[in-house]
């Protein structure tokens, strides 16, 4: 069973290791069809495509912190998609409506929902954008909650585009 050649107590113990797993995944491959379970099933069909050594999922790549976030920066910056969704925000629109008016549920038109949602997402990314330069002022590179309120308080007027 062992080659000739000498090897180390430590390889042996590999080796037979290595001779059981291949005995397994014989012993397992020559299962006919309709003796096992549907996972059992598929692994079969896996060892035999593959011809006997087991394929692996593809490996999802793995991009340096920092990398995936510049990507989606410019994914969005050429896009002009709107960014919120359109039925969670005409939910929240008609739910502050409704505490404003006490209760009286109003109509929307729908081209009246989606101008609001352009001001409110132009209003929502020059804020932030106020916001990190803040950030970067204070020496830093991770926008906080302080550097929000100091932009929308440098700009007065309740933060209001003007």
């Amino acid at each position: 069973m062992h080659h000739a050649t000498s090897l180390s107590p430590m390889q042996e113990e590999l080796n037979d290791q290595w001779i059981q797993a291949e005995r397994k995944k014989e012993s397992t491959s020559s299962v006919s069809a309709c003796d096992g379970t549907l996972e059992q099933i598929k692994k079969i069909n896996v060892h035999q495509s593959s011809g006997g050594a087991e394929r692996t999922a593809p490996r999802r790549r793995r991009y340096r912190p920092g990398i995936r976030a510049l990507m989606e920066i410019r994914k969005y910056q050429k896009t002009t998609n709107l960014l919120i969704r359109k039925l969670p925000f005409s939910r929240l629109v008609r739910e502050i409506t409704a505490v404003f008016t006490r209760g009286v549920d109003f109509r929307w038109q729908s081209s009246a929902l989606l101008a609001l949602q352009e001001a409110t997402e132009a209003f929502l990314v020059l804020l932030l954008q106020d916001s990190y330069y803040c950030t970067l002022h204070a020496k830093r590179v991770t926008l906080h909650v302080q550097d929000i309120q100091l932009a929308r308080r440098l700009r007065g007027h309740d933060g209001m585009l003007t």
